[in-house]
């Protein structure tokens, strides 16, 4: 994308003011997108986003600019206004860029731009063909196809000169049912870092069919009753209650600051000894993986807690001078336009010993929250309100009607020390993760639980 050479001498001109340390970042993305609507071909759309941007530190200092011109001239003009914007000092670093080679665990064998749209527009009629003709309540349906082929370049004064390409691809399905003329809304939305050989083991009927499936459930639904209760929660996307309510409290961004429930708590227990966190992004093929990070670290395995006891912080390059910590593989940010800070990956609650059946089976009165859906969550005080997207009611440890309405409302760090059972089939499931350095795609996931006691919002 960019030569070393001009790598170089473009850091050198951003610290010349005295910096004592410079990155550049440079990008080259694209994304597609095949829509649906009204049974037909709405739109197929095409963006480009490229551009570099030049973030110095000093000290506990940052500044960041960025530009569309990517020539030289551009790129030192951008490295000039970040050490002007620094301030005046005099440059005291010796840059030499070595180039690094991290290897690819995420080997792409179709790659989606070499596809033509006819063929995508195949895939996407068989989930959105079968969402409509799932059941005659399914009222509308929308489908989306899409895939990205990101590209990065990053190199900085610790001397690394590194590339990835990163290609994910993803289908969303979104059904709207009515029954008694009560409509509801049910969707399905797989993804994954791979190329289109993503649909050997993704069904796109399958995907549309689970769309329909929540959305016929949950418009014949009742409303949820309201009050404090122990609450199962299933795989998958259940995982969105730790990213939520305690994976942002966990990344750098807010403990740097003391803005975290957990600042300062490193080696104490603050789970249930049940509980067991993790964020790895070096899983092959998974929508959240990594090769390297935004600022040039190789992805890792990062346990942030272990039985219970807090074992570790998701840390990029900046916020891990202020903490005294370095960086754990966790920089990530939307584009070039944004600053880099640390971010999730593929997060989840790992395996444990308890049977599904015995998870429910121990519940007399509560809900089976079998999907869950958005909310919002203060990363300061833990405090999070999410949306249950299909729930059921538990009698005597049986599951029996669906209900709608429900949500559960409670805190990050008293959630995790209630969980008291654990289950062994962990999957995961896709988002997209907002936070100061824009949206970015993340893996969420956990086996199924039991929150011995929280409250659930109803009508």
């Amino acid at each position: 994308m960019i030569s070393r050479a001009i790598c170089q001498r473009v850091l050198e001109k951003a610290v010349s003011t005295g910096a004592d340390y410079a990155e550049l970042f440079a990008e080259h993305t694209v994304d597609h997108a095949v829509n649906m609507v009204d049974s037909k071909v709405n739109s197929v759309d095409d963006a480009l986003i490229a551009g570099a941007s030049v973030r110095v530190f000093k000290g506990l200092r940052s500044v960041m600019a960025s530009t569309v011109d990517t020539s030289e001239a551009g790129l030192l003009r951008c490295a000039e206004q970040a050490a002007q914007a620094l301030g005046e000092g005099k440059a005291e670093i010796s840059i030499c860029l070595q180039e690094r080679l991290f290897g690819d665990i995420h080997p792409i064998r179709i790659v989606p731009s070499t596809v033509s749209n006819a063929r995508k527009v195949e895939l996407l009629k068989e989930g959105y063909f079968a969402a409509r003709d799932y059941n005659d309540a399914v009222r509308q349906v929308t489908g989306t196809l899409l895939d990205v082929d990101h590209q990065i370049l990053i190199a900085n004064t610790e001397g690394t000169y590194a590339q990835d390409r990163q290609i994910r691809t993803r289908m969303v399905i979104q059904a709207v049912a009515e029954v008694n003329g009560e409509t509801q809304t049910g969707s399905c939305r797989p993804g994954r870092r791979m190329g289109l050989e993503m649909f050997d083991t993704i069904d796109p009927k399958a995907v549309g069919e689970e769309a329909a499936r929540q959305a016929v459930v949950m418009a014949g639904a009742g409303y949820c009753p309201a009050g404090i209760m122990p609450v199962a929660i299933d795989n998958g996307f259940g995982g969105v209650i730790f990213h939520e309510a305690c994976g942002h409290s966990l990344e750098a961004t807010a403990v740097a600051y003391g803005r975290s429930q957990f600042a300062g708590k490193l080696g104490q227990q603050i789970a249930n000894p049940k509980v067991t966190a993790i964020d790895d992004g070096t899983i092959p093929g998974a929508w959240g993986s990594i090769n390297i990070d935004d600022e040039g670290t190789p992805a890792q395995r990062n346990v942030l807690i272990e039985n219970g006891i807090l074992k570790s912080y998701m840390v990029d390059k900046f916020n891990g001078r202020r903490m005294g910590m370095p960086s754990t593989g966790s920089a990530r940010r939307q584009s070039y336009q944004y600053t880099t800070t640390s971010r999730m990956t593929n997060t989840y609650i790992a395996p444990g010993t308890d049977r599904n059946e015995d998870i429910i089976s121990s519940i007399e009165y509560g809900l089976y929250a079998k999907q869950m859906g958005g909310g919002s969550v203060n990363p300061v005080t833990g405090q999070f309100n999410f949306a249950v997207n299909e729930g059921y009611i538990i009698r005597k440890g049986k599951i029996c009607e669906p209900v709608r309405g429900a949500s559960l409302v409670g805190t990050g760090s008293q959630v995790i020390q209630d969980i008291d059972m654990v289950g062994m089939d962990m999957q995961m499931d896709q988002g997209m993760c907002g936070s100061s350095s824009g949206s970015i795609p993340t893996n969420v996931g956990q086996p199924m639980i039991r929150v011995s006691s929280i409250t659930v919002g109803g009508r």
